[in-house]
């Protein structure tokens, strides 16, 4: 996910690529609800874990603030006429989000069910949606890279744009409830 982050945010500020700089932060996002989940696993499983909270919370607040950070800087790199270039780098981060996240979300919900842990299930949805951003991310780069229309990086902008706002709009709606011995998280 590190690497996943870096690379991404790394190659969008070379690259001028708002796809793969959208892509990096909420990969950021997700590293940051990882960890709290993380800490909610390894410290309290009832869900009254203080740390564990207040990382959601932050997680929420950042999540929210991506929306108009992404928004804007699409709309005044579109206005400006930024051109963003084509990245066999980005190409290749994108690719490997691709291969990488449904196993990730398999092993999560499965753990997650096995468990009965309703945030690591709910994380699961997280990963779920980071193969979907990083498939927008893979098309947008690869038609930029193969036909030269670097508009595309606005497209696929715009689509990460989108499930990051549902996310956001879903993060502030829902919370992990504490579940008792035998409870399923659910069908996620």
């Amino acid at each position: 996910m590190a690497v996943e982050v870096v690379g991404s945010i790394g190659i969008g500020l070379l690259s001028g690529s708002l796809a793969l700089l959208a892509f990096g932060s909420d990969s950021l996002i997700e590293t940051i609800s990882g960890l709290a989940v993380t800490l909610h696993l390894r410290r309290d499983l009832s869900g009254s874990n203080g740390l564990g909270e207040k990382t959601e919370k932050l997680t929420k607040f950042f999540l929210a603030a991506l929306v108009p950070i992404i928004g804007g800087g699409a709309l005044y790199s579109y206005s400006a006429g930024f051109k963003p270039e084509s990245s066999l780098l980005g190409i290749a981060v994108a690719l490997g989000a691709v291969l990488i996240m449904p196993v990730v979300w398999i092993q999560k919900r499965r753990i997650g069910r096995e468990t009965n842990c309703a945030p690591l299930s709910m994380d699961a949805v997280n990963s779920a949606t980071c193969l979907l951003m990083s498939v927008a991310l893979l098309g947008g780069l690869l038609v930029n890279y193969l036909f030269g229309i670097s508009w595309m990086d606005y497209v696929a902008t715009g689509v990460i744009l989108a499930f990051v706002g549902k996310e956001s709009i879903e993060a502030f709606h829902t919370k992990a409830q504490p579940q008792k011995h035998g409870e399923s998280p659910g069908n996620l």
